[in-house]
């Protein structure tokens, strides 16, 4: 049997290598950095999109995304079990990148989005909004085509320029309470395209995801001591990709149109895609299918033609269902508590000493992990939206901009981190895994505390906090994850009965799919009213945050303590792994 064939180990380590590494590992990592370049470059700019271009309230807004990023952390279960059982890893990355491709590029088909009209005594205006960052005018028309600029406040609508003495037209000054609105969106085109988009991304992340990463460690042999620092390259790819797609994608999407971002994060995964494809050589069979699928057929049909059939059709029900997404909230969070009970019924009934004690000191590792990414996970919606509303920035910044932050620090500071490991573990000090997670949730609490301090007491006269206390959060934070994130997948492997990796796996990536349910939640309490995509009251919005934050910092530090008392029980139960 050919290695290209065969999703096993192959009999030897690739002979030519690349900075010590297998040249494979070239190619994965630029197709990561692509494909995530695509992927954060898209997430810079959805919610904010959302709001001011289809004119979604930021309850409807965070809960679309809130749905969005669950299927994308939900849909890599199913696609890993196809590839371990069907296509091999590598075949499932080739279907997975077409997928994205289409996907990112369907986002730029921004179609009209979402219109709105503003009715006061009983004549009608339609707003429009020129620009999209902070310094964005919103302006009023008549029928006749007359423009006038106005602005939104907690008291009202206000006109910029007054009218002159016997002039008619939009008037001076309009109470809160004496006008009503009215949005009209896109639903023959647009709409349904935004929708449809969204589902081919989530088709195509479940392929990929989970896939590339298996390809990775099937460029080593089982104990090849090369196999963590080529996961660490690895990372550096997708946190590079991050920065670069935030920075780009933001910058063409505030300053030229939604459309020039979304391509350009399509264009990357195009590279990616290619990349991929060219490397094919260098990869040396590896990630090949468990067995060869020549000759192999399902209902019929050849296997690989059948599941880019199946990739495909998939994609309509995933496009319906996310145009009802409030059902994906409704119903994921119960099935995800059944399936955990089941995982620990099964574990207390079937397994015994070390092996179920490693099992459920696991289950309840994830527990908590749910918390803590369900606070991190408010980089994508309520921080996003914190920043458009409710930060003070230089006129060259934009919200998009702040989502650099994460990446920018993980680049950093995350080698800082990993050789801190080292050093305490050299003198026998290094945290348990129980520990780090309890001062990830400590970190990430704290952000949010110090995000809510500074909005409670630092704020300017127009409600918006200093830039410098958002970056501090996301400091805080991104600390935090690389206590918990880097540690998590490997405690899964080490803690895991061997015949029950898989299905820990499986819960692994659910339980962070919940998170995601779990912070549309939390995103979505700290809405409030919009025209046009533009905060009518920012001193209630700031408030919506200050209270919100507070709550769920200090959540995040009161949990972060308990799971640290509870940590020396935690470790006993390890019996011994780390």
């Amino acid at each position: 049997m050919s290695a290209t064939e065969s999703g096993g180990a192959l009999d030897a380590a690739p002979r030519k290598t690349f900075l010590g590494h297998p040249r494979g590992l070239v190619v994965l990592f630029f197709t990561e950095m692509w494909e995530r370049f695509s992927y954060y470059g898209m997430r810079a700019l959805l919610t904010v999109y959302l709001v001011q271009h289809f004119l979604f309230g930021p309850k409807e807004a965070q809960g679309i995304y809130a749905a969005y990023a669950a299927m994308v952390y939900l849909m890599p279960v199913l696609g890993g079990m196809i590839a371990d059982r069907y296509l091999g890893a590598r075949k499932a990355v080739i279907i997975g990148a077409v997928m994205l491709v289409a996907g990112h590029f369907a986002m730029a088909f921004e179609g009209e989005g979402g219109k709105e009209r503003m009715t006061v005594d009983g004549q009608t205006y339609q707003v429009q909004v020129d620009g999209r960052d902070q310094n964005r005018k919103m302006f009023v028309v008549n029928d006749a085509g007359e423009r006038a600029e106005i602005k939104i406040s907690g008291e009202g609508v206000t006109r910029v320029e007054p009218l002159a003495e016997g002039q008619t037209g939009f008037p001076n000054t309009v109470p809160t309470g004496g006008y009503t609105t009215e949005i009209t969106r896109d639903l023959g085109f647009g709409e349904p395209m935004l929708f449809f988009a969204l589902s081919l991304i989530i088709v195509g992340v479940g392929f990929l995801k989970a896939n590339i990463s298996t390809v990775v460690g099937a460029l080593y042999e089982e104990n090849d001591p090369r196999r963590d620092g080529g996961f660490t390259i690895f990372y550096v790819g997708i946190n590079l990709g991050s920065f670069l797609a935030t920075a780009a994608c933001s910058y063409l999407g505030y300053n030229y149109g939604w459309a020039y971002g979304f391509g350009l994060a399509g264009i990357g995964m195009l590279i990616g895609l290619v990349t991929f494809l060219l490397g094919q050589s260098w990869l040396e069979g590896r990630g090949g299918p468990p067995q060869p699928i020549k000759g192999r057929r399902i209902l019929g049909v050849p296997v690989e033609p059948f599941f880019w059939i199946a990739t495909i059709v998939s994609v309509f029900p995933i496009w319906m269902l996310m145009q009802r997404h409030g059902i994906i909230e409704a119903v994921l969070i119960p099935v995800a508590a059944v399936t955990f009970a089941l995982v620990v019924g099964t574990t207390v009934f079937t397994l015994k000493g070390a092996e179920r004690s490693r099992m459920l000191v696991a289950q309840v590792l994830i527990f908590f992990s749910v918390l803590f990414w369900a606070l991190f996970e408010q980089a994508g919606s309520s921080l996003t939206l914190f920043a458009d509303q409710s930060t003070q920035m230089p006129n060259w910044f934009n919200a998009g901009y702040t989502q650099m932050f994460n990446p920018g620090i993980i680049v950093l500071g995350g080698p800082l981190v990993a050789a801190l490991w080292v050093w305490l573990g050299k003198r026998n000090k290094e945290p348990s895994t129980p520990v780090k997670f309890s001062v990830a949730l400590a970190l990430v609490g704290a952000g949010f505390l110090l995000l809510a301090w500074a909005a409670s007491s630092q704020a300017n006269d127009a409600f918006k906090v200093p830039l410098m206390f958002l970056f501090l959060t996301y400091l805080l934070h991104t600390l935090g994850e690389l206590c918990l994130s880097p540690v998590g997948l490997s405690m899964i492997t080490k803690l895991s009965v061997a015949r029950m990796v898989g299905m820990m796996m499986g819960v692994w990536f659910l339980s962070s799919s919940v998170a995601h349910i779990v912070a549309g939640v939390i995103a979505k309490a700290t809405a409030t009213d919009t025209i046009a995509g533009v905060v009518t009251d920012p001193s209630k919005a700031l408030e919506s945050y200050t209270s919100m934050y507070s709550t769920i910092g200090w959540t995040g530090v009161g949990v972060g303590v308990l799971l640290l008392l509870l940590s020396p029980l935690l470790k006993k139960g390890m019996a011994g792994i780390r």
